[in-house]
């Protein structure tokens, strides 16, 4: 399978310092997770701000029909209230790389994240891809897009220039 790029942007009516805080906390992941992927931090990281090298051990479940696994990510970059960069270190993808950057703006700020993930076990991973793991990446991105809207209590369509 070859690697699949996916981005979404999404603009919240916040100050960047605010959003950055929020962002650089990996514990606020499980705020921006679907319940039903099961993703529980393993790792002891509560109140602490990302750092380049940090790594994140995880437990989920994305599929409903597969076992739990293991997953754990690494911050490779990080250039505070600009980006940072998750790559996966070992886990369910052949490779995991996803880019989050914040740009302030007028109002607010436009984050965008950039993924490009692979799925392993070639012609079956890419065959798993075509039906349910695009989707679910889809899904989880989609949730944590309103799950911002709600965690910043704000609606996109009140924002028509970033939409």
């Amino acid at each position: 399978m070859q690697v699949k790029k996916k981005e979404w942007k999404q603009f919240v009516p916040r100050s960047l310092d605010e959003i950055w805080q929020f962002f650089s906390r990996p514990e606020n992941l499980n705020a921006m997770t679907p319940k039903d992927v099961k993703f529980n931090i393993l790792s002891d990281i509560e109140g602490v701000e990302m750092y380049e090298g940090m790594v994140i051990l995880y437990k989920i479940q994305p599929l409903a029909f597969a076992p739990p696994m293991n997953w754990m990510t690494e911050i490779t970059h990080i250039h505070p209230k600009k980006y940072f960069v998750d790559e996966q270190r070992f886990g369910p993808y052949a490779l995991w790389h996803h880019e989050h950057h914040f740009e302030e703006v007028p109002e607010g700020v436009l984050m965008t994240d950039l993924l490009h993930y692979k799925v392993p076990f070639g012609l079956i991973g890419s065959l798993a891809n075509a039906l349910f793991v695009e989707s679910k990446v889809n899904e989880i991105f989609s949730y944590r897009k309103e799950a911002v809207e709600e965690l910043f209590s704000f609606q996109t369509e009140h924002y028509p220039q970033y939409a």
